[in-house]
């Protein structure tokens, strides 16, 4: 058998090549408004992926969608509230009617400890529930209801966007931390059943970034240590600064193509060397 071939013919899906580059397949990237959903979701119209992007601010996604198709890609806006169980259901029958199967699913959205940063004995309960239903609950729904599609066509990528806390913890984040945790085992699981078939699930595990979300999070340990907000950005990674989320994107978008297709099951750190693990 020569190489490049499997079973004695060309496997062309997993060739590396402009196939990939231009290929138009149906994404979807939740939290898509901002920060790293955002810049995910600008990646992957550029690349030539007809693009669904949900978030709650219709505001922002109108603004990312013209964004994409000035660049000659393709955006579906739709508002989406996955606090909400019914909405991941309506989210994909939206993309499917308009398009047809999804066939990159980009669980992004989340809710972080900034929102309700607390020790663990003052934690809030409502919150704790509502991060879950956001962080795990929506993916799950998610990514169940995607997959028979991608099953049935032999093609598929779940990119699951956990956070660095998922392998390390920081204080007054509980939610946040065993939510990231929880997404990164629902990855495992999901690559388990589904690999042997032509569907991987991945995660990405960013470290500090510099988005709305982490700015929020700086200013309340900054008012927490007496530390400036200069100071802890310069001391989040050793790199001296924080990620940018076109940083974590460009991981996210490789492992959304054919170049990735052996690569499965995985949670990968982009945090500038703050964990190694």
């Amino acid at each position: 058998m020569r190489p490049g071939k499997i079973g004695g013919r060309v496997k062309r899906d997993v060739l590396l090549g402009e196939s990939s580059i231009l290929s138009d397949r149906i994404a979807v990237v939740t939290g898509a408004g901002r920060g790293i959903g955002r810049a995910i979701a600008l990646s992957l119209g550029q690349q030539g992926r007809r693009v669904a992007i949900a978030a709650r601010s219709t505001a922002e996604l109108e603004s990312l969608a013209g964004e994409i198709e000035s660049q000659g890609g393709q955006a579906l806006v739709v508002p989406a509230d996955l606090s909400v169980r019914s909405v991941p259901g309506e989210l994909v029958a939206r993309v499917t009617e308009t398009w047809g199967p999804v066939e990159i699913l980009v669980n992004n959205a989340g809710i972080g400890s900034s929102q309700d940063p607390r020790p663990l004995v003052d934690f809030d309960d409502e919150f704790w529930d509502l991060s879950f239903e956001v962080n795990v609950t929506a993916p799950y729904l998610l990514t169940k209801l995607v997959l028979p599609a991608m099953l049935e066509s032999g093609w598929g990528r779940i990119i699951n966007v956990a956070s660095i806390n998922a392998k390390i913890p920081s204080l007054h984040g509980a939610a946040y931390i065993a939510s990231k945790h929880a997404l990164s085992g629902l990855t495992k699981a999901t690559a388990k059943e589904v690999g042997d078939r032509g569907v991987t699930a991945n995660a990405v595990c960013p470290g500090v970034t510099a988005t709305l979300m982490n700015d929020k999070r700086l200013e309340y340990d900054a008012d927490r240590t007496g530390q400036s907000f200069e100071q802890l950005e310069a001391a989040a990674s050793p790199l001296g600064r924080r990620l940018l989320p076109e940083e974590v994107a460009a991981l996210a978008v490789f492992l959304a193509g054919d170049e990735a297709a052996a690569i499965n099951g995985q949670s990968f750190n982009v945090c500038g060397g703050i964990c190694f693990n």
